[in-house]
């Protein structure tokens, strides 16, 4: 096997694979998929094992393999590699596109569900059918031959441009760096951000140090430095990435206009009044207009509290900092001291308690109490030497599924924290079958240690991995045998944060925090007074962070729903929802859809709602944990079972009721957001 991207015998050969494999697998793959689908139009009679097994045998493969480069240009990214990815990409997608529209698939799937055979099917095949049908209409198979093709071709583009809007974030991030000579100027900056910096210079031969629009600089700089105008030169250069400020080639403007237009002629084709429509199609919630009615009704039970937090904030500003006129480059800085000064706390001082050992295996400890599993550390390839590899078994010893985590940020690595699968969760037919057991990828962007010190992660940074692992817990524990349906494949995308954002309940617990603590020169565990004074300050700015997250949503939602791109402009609509529900501004300059990648090119299009939707049915979730705090591995348990294992093999709303009992409530979340009546 001289190819690895052609090697599925184990884990993915991530040391061996390099750009110039790309073209030579996708050339077998596609083949193959297309051998398979042309055997399958005519096979007879239609059954499981005839129709649908070989057909998902070959273009999971495909799946696999093209998985592992997607995967590469966004951890690992080169100039060959994103070469071969462009020239690769319009085949593929092509494939997809045209595999959606195909009839004569289409056909045999409805065979399939009008046949004695369907009555007998278990839940998970039956929903593989069902959600079949519905992908193949949502696919353009229904539409005359001339609007297929044009389907197709929009499909096309489309992806293409979000892998452009994707680079152009990429490169015009990676392409900022403020070399700065004198210390002083970094007055109020932590010592191992600093160190960092200075670290940074030495790499490119400067002297002095380097300041970046990477996260683990970028934040600590608006949070803590006492130069002002830094923390503006810093706000500016990353406000203004990927738009008409910078360099041509990477003004993302022409790339929105055209996404959102081929968006619309998409839903358009489909027979849809919107992309919002086309997109509500496989969520839980059902009209545009449902989905308004959610955010603005959440918008007007928290922008009192947005604007008490504003206030207390300005005033703040005002008496105890002499800044007369709140700029946004000063909300992080003036935030932390208001903090400080309220709480007696410090993120920065917490920091120094979550050191990166302590946290993993209290992270592990809390899996294995809810679930019964284990984590351990395990051996295959790997992309970058920082990445590790584990292993996740159950009581018995059985291989449960296995997990990478790929901490630290770098140049060259897409910014955030993700998710993705590798391989899923699949029972294989016949004598030579078995289990296939899923692989996922966890990936964040922390500072890493240095100088012999381990990496020590901010309390948000915590939740932030807690929230991933819940995201790679619910396609590690799924107990759902068939692909389309296994682990997150087929739930609803706006439930699909439910188990992610339930995880980080488990970082407010304090015998949680206590036992991932330890400070990084003394190994003394958090002390109870200073966890005591984060948790006051909790809920902190919450109604400012909430409507935050609403004018994203809201903006979403109303730019493909509202929305005519021949008529409107972007900036325009952003700020008519500012006008609704912010209480913070940015500058007219800044250009926040620029660099929205979520919806531009994260497949949240339509979709970034489903965070605060999610976030409802995950507060009531979690709430059933506190009304039985001496029962947490029976509830852990339902849990496990009723949502995790079932993945998308029953509706979400389903899974939920079937765990607590009844429909969701509103409550948990308002209370947990400290904006309960």
């Amino acid at each position: 096997m001289t190819n690895p991207l052609l090697d599925f015998s184990g884990a993915p050969r991530f040391d061996a694979i390099r750009p110039e494999h790309v073209a030579p697998a996708m050339d077998v793959l596609l083949a193959e998929a297309e051998a398979a689908v042309k055997a399958a139009e005519t096979v007879a009679p239609v059954t499981w094992e005839s129709f649908i097994v070989p057909l998902e045998d070959a273009t999971e493969r495909l799946a696999r393999a093209w998985g592992q480069v997607t995967h590469l240009q966004a951890v690992l990214h080169s100039k060959p590699l994103r070469e071969a990815y462009n020239a690769n990409l319009p085949r593929v997608t092509r494939f997809y596109s045209t595999l959606g529209q195909n009839l004569a698939l289409f056909a045999p799937y409805r065979t399939l569900a009008e046949s004695a055979e369907f009555a007998g099917f278990d839940a998970a095949r039956r929903k593989t059918v069902e959600h079949a049908l519905r992908d193949f209409r949502l696919g353009g198979a229904e539409l005359s031959d001339d609007r297929k093709a044009r389907f197709s071709q929009v499909r096309e583009e489309l992806a293409a441009l979000a892998a452009k809007f994707s680079e152009h974030v990429l490169d015009a991030t990676d392409a900022f760096a403020l070399y700065v000579e004198d210390a002083s100027e970094l007055a109020g900056l932590p010592d191992d951000v600093i160190d960092a910096c200075r670290a940074a210079a030495e790499q490119d031969d400067r002297s002095g140090y380097k300041l970046t629009l990477q996260m683990p600089c970028y934040l600590p700089v608006q949070a803590y430095a006492d130069n002002r105008a830094l923390r503006e030169q810093l706000y500016r250069a990353h406000g203004v990435r990927a738009s008409e400020t910078g360099p041509a080639e990477l003004d993302n403007t022409a790339l929105i206009d055209r996404i959102l237009a081929l968006r619309a002629e998409l839903a358009e084709l489909l027979g849809f009044s919107s992309y919002a429509e086309v997109s509500l199609a496989t969520k839980m919630a059902r009209t545009p207009e449902e989905v308004l009615a959610f955010l603005r009704d959440l918008a007007a039970r928290a922008k009192l509290f947005a604007q008490r937090d504003r206030a207390e904030l300005e005033a703040f500003a005002r008496d105890e900092l002499d800044v007369e006129a709140l700029q946004p480059w000063d909300l992080g800085y003036v935030s932390e001291k208001l903090k400080q000064a309220r709480y007696r706390y410090s993120g920065q001082e917490v920091k120094q308690y979550f050191t990166e050992p302590k946290v993993l295996a209290g992270l592990f400890d809390v899996i294995g109490s809810l679930y019964g599993v284990t984590v351990a550390q395990d051996e295959a390839p790997v992309w970058h030497e920082d990445v590790r590899f584990y292993r996740l078994t159950d009581a018995g010893g059985r291989l449960v599924g296995q997990f990478y985590l790929d901490l630290y940020a770098r140049e060259g690595k897409r910014g955030g924290a993700w998710m993705d699968d590798c391989r899923n969760r699949r029972e294989r037919p016949g004598a030579g079958g078995g289990t296939q057991t899923p692989l996922v990828y966890l990936v964040c962007n922390f500072g890493k240690g240095a100088g012999g010190r381990p990496a020590t992660f901010r309390h948000d940074e915590v939740t932030t991995l807690f929230h991933e692992m819940g995201h790679g817990l619910h396609q590690l524990l799924t107990e759902v045998g068939e692909l389309s349906v296994a682990g997150i494949n087929g739930v609803e995308w706006d439930a699909v944060e439910l188990p992610s954002q339930f995880m980080e309940n488990f970082c407010w617990e304090w015998e949680r925090v206590q036992a991932m603590t330890a400070h990084v020169e003394t190994g003394a565990p958090l002390p109870r007074d200073l966890f005591d004074r984060m948790l006051a300050a909790r809920h902190f700015q919450s109604g400012m962070q909430t409507v935050r997250q609403l004018e994203f949503a809201l903006f979403d939602m109303e730019l493909h729903s509202r929305f005519n791109p021949a008529r409107d402009d972007v900036m325009a609509l952003l700020e008519r929802v500012r006008d609704e529900v912010a209480v913070n501004r940015p500058p007219a300059w800044h250009r926040f859809p620029h660099q929205f990648a979520h919806i531009f090119a994260g497949g949240y299009a339509a979709g970034y709602y489903s965070y605060k939707w999610a976030e409802v049915l995950s507060a009531d979730a979690y709430a059933a944990f506190e009304e039985a705090p001496d029962q947490l591995a029976a509830t852990g348990a339902r849990f496990r079972d009723e949502i995790l294992a079932r993945g998308g093999s029953r509706p979400a709303l389903e899974n939920f009721k079937a765990f607590r009992g009844r429909e969701p409530a509103i409550d948990a979340l308002l209370r947990h957001s400290g904006m309960a009546d």
